[in-house]
């Protein structure tokens, strides 16, 4: 399994919370790529609920990732 700021832009929609088959059906009919859909395939399912793409890729970058001061602009 590997994700790309790219990949995880197609869950950034989605309706969080989340069950694991509800995000493949939510990528599926959106039109996400393949490799979004065997990502979350391979996630080990305990029928839990996600609440954000945080807990499927613990390393998406957040706004404190990035050295951007947004009261400048």
């Amino acid at each position: 399994m590997y994700w790309t700021l790219e990949l995880a832009s197609y869950l950034e929609d989605a309706p969080w919370p989340a069950t694991k088959d509800e995000l493949i059906d939510f990528a599926m009919r959106t039109g996400a790529p393949l490799e979004v859909v065997e990502n979350l395939q391979s996630i080990e399912d305990e029928g839990d609920s996600y609440d954000s793409i945080e807990e499927i890729w613990p390393d998406y970058p957040t706004k404190e990732d990035f050295f951007f001061n947004e009261d400048e602009y």
